[in-house]
């Protein structure tokens, strides 16, 4: 059971702000496995390196990997004045979005279902101190 009224709850959850640079891309058209490949592939590492790698993956989840990297490097910069410098890649998580559900007509009057996933790709960024 949860301790005190639920307004309670949810203005204490509200309250924990999280002060790290970071950004989100919403409802990305690739599925999240795909994306955590490339994500695992740059994490704890500084911006820059992790630009460099993202430059040169073949993959199409690196592209967009890319523009949420760059977003959060820009929003650290200029919404919290840090050194591009000093950041590295504290956390990055591909999170299942909605699911577009398609019919394929197969043999005999049967259906089968394509599932289009996407997902919600965020990075956060930390300091290096």
């Amino acid at each position: 059971m949860a301790k005190g009224h639920r307004s309670q709850i949810k203005k204490e959850r509200n309250d924990i702000k999280d002060e790290r640079a970071h950004a989100t891309a919403k409802y990305v058209r690739v599925s999240p496995t795909k994306a955590k490949i490339v994500l695992d592939q740059i994490k704890g590492k500084r911006a820059e390196e992790a630009m460099s790698i993202l430059t040169y993956s073949p993959r199409y989840a690196a592209r967009v990997i890319a523009k949420v990297l760059k977003s959060a490097m820009a929003n650290a910069e200029n919404n919290m004045e840090l050194d591009v410098d000093t950041l590295f890649v504290d956390e990055a998580v591909a999170n299942m979005g909605p699911m577009q559900k398609r019919i394929r007509a197969r043999a005999q009057g049967r259906a089968f279902r394509i599932e289009k996933k996407t997902s919600h790709i965020s990075i956060y960024l930390g300091q290096i101190s």
